[in-house]
């Protein structure tokens, strides 16, 4: 057994080392900070044991009841994998030092994980180098706090004095509380008023905010935790970071399932979002529960079809999980929506014979080839036969073109779409948000129904003119759709919006 002290990096669950992540994915116990990234805990197994043990103002969690709960996990799980997950770097001001000596001094094994500090990690996203030829050739990191609360309080306080004539790059760590005094602190040492100074606040999140002053003017600035402090002639670059990403500091709704919502919540985290997911709608087995579906994957193995039409990402899921092998499509054509459609198809082995140039039923069913010279027409039983899983409920588009194009269509239910209980929290935080994305009918619907017009953010994003048409049914204002009609062409659509008219 080992227990791990792991580096979460300063925010971004992005920057967890590879190391880290596979650790967090064999986990038996993860005990964790409150600011650890959410996507980092959905690593963890589900039922793994996790304890949160964020220190939070005024709150009562000590240093020492986290070594002991360290060492009882380490002890329960003797041929386990316990995690010790800390913000930043387990040995930069994260006091991991005293969690190795209590693990050390209970016999038991640990190992640690390095992680990105918030001295440079947060630095780097805020477009500022901790050094610089010509400006600083060196830099110190101090805490803003001592053990009795103040800027230079606790047995060994920091020489304010001494820093300000060393000069380089200062970088104050948890000193926001205390920045005033430092500044005063600095400039008494020697340190000019007009040094550069910055305050970077949520450093490497989505939100991230740089607040550039002088060191005089430092103690006014209005910031909040978590934040860090760097002052010094460096201060006053402004290099590329995260502000530069198109749609920096946007708050996103996204709508779609919880297992589809990671996709398009990436793709939002790249361009600088922060995607909200509020997923309207769920998949459930069809009210046979799934007995047709098996029926008709049987007849497929068996060669009753010339073709299988997908028309989402979840029909492929639902139908693999009832096919299993990619092998029984082997004798068959396969036509997929769209992209999505069919990169979920690649996942599972199969390449789309037929992806129309515009992803939606009606360019499907343009592209789609007629059945072959000589065939019977349908309902005849000699009929060229077509597979058609889809949702419970769905437009019969494709099934009324193929039939009019000499295919025998049998359309099977494959899934339903139900409502999920969303929290009256996440309601709440929703009032707040810049946009909404719609990726099909039924996630507006779901909005409508969950959520309500009253809520709705400022911007409505949709896929493609059928979500559209069904949003502006359902009585909202539609601010864009995607073209191409996919997650990519519809993060690419609220990039360009962003740029025309900058956030709401």
């Amino acid at each position: 057994m080992t227990v791990y002290l792991v580096g979460a990096g300063p925010g971004d669950g992005g920057l967890l080392t590879v190391r880290g992540a596979e650790l967090l994915a064999a986990a038996d116990a993860v005990v964790h900070d409150r600011l650890v990234d959410d996507r980092l805990l959905a690593l963890v197994p589900a039922g793994a044991d996790l304890h949160d043990v964020g220190k939070r103002p005024g709150g009562k969690v000590r240093q020492g009841d986290i070594n002991e709960l360290l060492v009882k996990l380490g002890r329960m799980y003797p041929s386990g994998t316990v995690v010790r997950l800390k913000g930043g770097d387990p040995f930069v001001f994260g006091r991991g030092g005293e969690e190795a000596l209590a693990l050390e001094a209970a016999g038991l094994a640990y190992e640690v994980v390095p992680g990105v500090s918030a001295v440079n990690g947060v630095l780097a996203a805020a477009g500022i180098p901790l050094t610089h030829r010509g400006l600083s050739p060196a830099f110190t990191v101090v805490t803003g706090h001592g053990a009795d609360g103040t800027a230079s309080g606790g047995p060994r306080p920091v020489d304010w004095d001494a820093l300000a004539r060393l000069g380089g790059t200062v970088v104050v760590l948890m000193g926001v509380a205390h920045r005033e005094e430092i500044a005063s602190r600095l400039m008494r040492g020697g340190l000019a008023g007009s040094t550069p100074a910055a305050v970077v606040e949520n450093g490497t999140w989505p939100d991230q905010r740089v607040l550039r002053t002088t060191l005089e003017r430092l103690g006014e600035t209005e910031v909040e935790s978590p934040a860090t402090v760097v002052i010094g002639e460096v201060a006053a670059l402004e290099l590329a970071s995260l502000a530069a990403r198109p749609l920096h500091g946007w708050k996103v709704a996204v709508t779609r399932t919880r297992q589809q919502a990671s996709v398009l919540a990436v793709a939002l985290r790249r361009a600088g979002a922060i995607p909200v997911e509020v997923p309207t709608i769920a998949i459930a087995d069809p009210d046979d529960g799934g007995a047709a579906l098996r029926s008709a994957l049987s007849d497929l193995r068996s060669g009753a079809y010339e073709w299988v039409v997908f028309t989402s990402e979840n029909t492929v899921e639902r139908v693999f999980t009832e096919l299993h092998d990619a092998r029984a499509l082997g004798g068959v054509r396969v036509a997929a929506i769209g992209d999505g459609t069919a990169g979920r198809l690649a996942a599972h082995g199969v390449v789309a014979d037929l992806v129309p140039p515009s992803f939606v039923a009606e360019a499907l069913a343009e592209a789609f080839p007629a059945a072959p010279a000589g065939a019977a027409a349908p309902p005849d039983a000699t009929a060229r036969r077509v597979l058609l899983p889809r949702a419970a409920v769905a437009r019969d588009v494709l099934e009324r073109a193929l039939s009019a194009k000499g295919w025998a269509v049998d359309v099977v239910t494959a899934y339903r779409t139900v409502r999920p209980e969303l929290s009256p929290a996440l309601v709440e935080r929703v009032s707040g948000l810049d946009a909404v994305t719609f990726t099909a009918s039924s996630t507006v619907t779901g909005w409508v129904e969950l959520v309500g017009l009253d809520r709705l953010p400022p911007v409505v994003a949709c896929i493609g003119p059928i979500t559209a048409e069904a949003a502006r049914r359902a009585g909202m204002t539609v601010t864009l759709e995607a073209s191409p009609h996919s997650i990519d062409g519809l993060v690419a659509a609220l990039v360009d919006y962003a740029a025309q008219h900058g956030r709401p």
